[in-house]
């Protein structure tokens, strides 16, 4: 292990944690508190596959700091809602100073929502589809991929499907953060933590 890819780091309460949840107290919230622990309904799916669209280029810090503003915007990110939204929602939605005023990410957004509609099983079904068992734990940040073959289909499946802003790494960002692969470093207390 060396500096530049550490491995689990005590956090202020002296638990061993993913060094990346140290660096404010929204990552240590969500670090401690989601992070890692498995969605299986769609609206929770459909938010953390949209949060992780909207996250593109930007700092997921930004992403955090306005989610509750993202929630109201989005109804709560119910798909039926946002399936329903026109070009006056676009409209409002790009003069909302509380969200991240991106057209193409919240007309993919609308887009998405339709598209979830349509799938047989359900959102959360099919992005469980593709877990996958990984062999070894990821022991430090060197050891996390931006993507995997299995977000790489999910990514594919969900383009096929008409959803956008879905791409492999925004796919394996969103099985991170919806429990589908535990990236919890080796050490770190939340490893294992919530079960599948």
């Amino acid at each position: 292990m060396t500096t530049s890819t550490p491995g689990a780091v005590a956090g202020p309460d002296g638990r061993p944690r993913c060094p990346w949840a140290l660096s404010t107290a929204e990552y240590l919230a969500y670090h401690d508190e989601e992070w890692g622990c498995p969605i299986r309904d769609d609206t929770g799916m459909f938010e953390r596959l949209s949060l992780e669209a909207f996250q593109s280029g930007l700092s997921w810090l930004t992403i955090l700091r306005k989610r509750e503003n993202f929630r109201s915007a989005f109804a709560g990110f119910d798909i039926g809602a946002v399936a329903g939204y026109g070009p006056g929602d676009v409209t409002r939605l790009l003069a909302n100073p509380g969200i991240v005023r991106n057209r193409a990410k919240i007309e993919a957004v609308i887009r998405n929502a339709r598209a979830a509609l349509e799938l047989p099983g359900g959102l959360a079904a099919l992005v469980w589809r593709h877990a996958a068992d990984r062999d070894k734990a990821p022991v430090t940040l060197a050891d996390v991929p931006a993507w995997t073959q299995e977000s790489k289909a999910l990514a594919a499946e969900l383009r096929r499907r008409g959803f956008r802003f879905t791409g492999p790494v925004t796919a394996y960002a969103t099985m991170q953060a919806c429990g589908v692969v535990d990236d919890h470093l080796v050490g770190c207390f939340r490893r294992d933590a919530c079960s599948a």
